[in-house]
């Protein structure tokens, strides 16, 4: 059956990158994974914006950029999901689409491009997030490259 666990592990075995939410009392839990740590983080992103908003059919009307100093792995988890929830609460923007690449220079952080609408643009299907829950945060390498699973409060 599609979307089964045994799905997402055939998939991460060839290499390809995704997310999908799983059941939690009240919040919103996302799994996200990618080869890389930086694809990991966007898929991330893209699970939280899914579970609240349908952007498929909605263009990107700004690119805002984000630099992300260099933590822990799951400090920078936290720090860009919070990220979008800034923009989301403060101006009213989501993400359609999400890049992130290490930055060039010797700090090692992160640099994020996301591509955002006007929230009036996209179709809202669930309670949007309000918080990221540091309980059960997790981001790492394993087998298959790297996953994430974060809660979110919505």
């Amino acid at each position: 059956m599609v979307g089964d666990p045994d799905d997402d592990v055939q998939a991460r075995r060839q290499g390809v990158a995704g997310h999908r939410t799983v059941p939690h009392t009240a919040d919103i839990r996302v799994e996200a994974w990618g080869a890389s740590r930086e694809r990991c983080l966007a898929e991330a992103v893209l699970g939280m914006v899914e579970c609240f908003a349908d952007v498929s059919a909605v263009r990107p009307t700004a690119v805002e950029r984000v630099r992300l100093a260099e933590d822990s792995d799951d400090e920078l988890l936290a720090a860009l999901l919070d990220e979008v929830l800034f923009r989301l609460e403060v101006h009213g923007r989501v993400p359609v689409d999400v890049e992130v690449d290490t930055a060039d220079d010797a700090d090692g952080g992160l640099d994020v491009r996301l591509a955002v609408a006007d929230l009036a643009a996209v179709e809202i299907i669930g309670a949007a997030p309000k918080a990221v829950s540091w309980h059960a945060l997790r981001i790492g390498p394993g087998p298959y490259g790297w996953s994430c699973a974060v809660t979110i409060d919505a």
